[in-house]
């Protein structure tokens, strides 16, 4: 099973979702959170995104659907020549049979570029079922408190009797996160951000029910977070 906190769907151009979907014989959904303009060019070094580039604006991507682009953001945009139009977002992909899945909308903050939401599904593994939910957070500098309220309240509404995950880019500390998602129990610990040299976990899997770890660890996947791998087992 996948969650892919920043997944990008090429209007006319490249298509990661399908092409995930189909070379990794996975089912699941996307939900789109911003229309987005992808640099195609190959500039910027090795990375999709220089190290600075929370200070001076994305070179990766460009946001432009609800704020404006600043000036330099505009300038460098003008310079480069491949630039495909798409869709971002985040996606769950699973092999586990889907008895059902939705997107519940956690809304746009004020300071945000980019809408928000979380990917709830319920899975099947041979009869027993359990829900996972996927989740690209809020920045806590952008008020991602608020968003947390809107969890808690989606989780309670889910039948009780089930196993939950929920798994992403949290954009949260762990001790913080436990008061933000009480009666949650993280699986894993492994340092994820920076990807270059990881100093923090902002990114998490954490559950409620007959949960046991398994092992877990942080592998470089080539983007700016190490990406999160963690087997899980369940009581029966």
């Amino acid at each position: 099973m996948l969650v892919l906190p920043e997944l990008w769907r090429g209007d006319d151009g490249i298509d990661f979702y399908v092409e995930l979907k189909e070379r990794l014989a996975m089912d699941g959904t996307f939900a789109p959170l911003a229309s987005a303009q992808r640099v195609t060019s190959g500039r910027g070094g090795k990375s999709w995104q220089p190290l600075i580039a929370h200070v001076t604006g994305e070179h990766g991507l460009y946001f432009d659907e609800h704020r404006s682009l600043t000036r330099s953001q505009r300038s460098r945009r003008s310079t480069i020549e491949g630039i495909e139009h798409g869709q971002w977002g985040l996606a769950l992909l699973t092999r586990y049979a889907i008895d059902e899945v939705w997107v519940e909308s956690l809304g746009r903050l004020p300071r945000e570029k980019v809408r928000r939401a979380l990917i709830v599904a319920r899975l099947n593994d041979h009869g027993r079922s359990f829900y996972v939910l996927a989740i690209h957070g809020a920045h806590l500098s952008h008020g991602s408190y608020r968003q947390y309220r809107r969890i808690n309240a989606i989780a309670a509404a889910l039948q009780p009797e089930l196993p939950v995950l929920i798994a992403g880019d949290f954009n949260c500390w762990r001790p913080l996160l436990r008061c933000l998602l009480p009666g949650w129990r993280s699986m894993v610990r492994a340092r994820t951000w920076p990807a270059r040299f990881p100093h923090s976990q902002i990114d998490h899997v954490m559950v409620r029910g007959p949960w046991h770890p398994l092992g877990g660890t942080a592998s470089d996947g080539g983007s700016d977070h190490r990406a999160l791998v963690c087997d899980l087992g369940w009581d029966q």
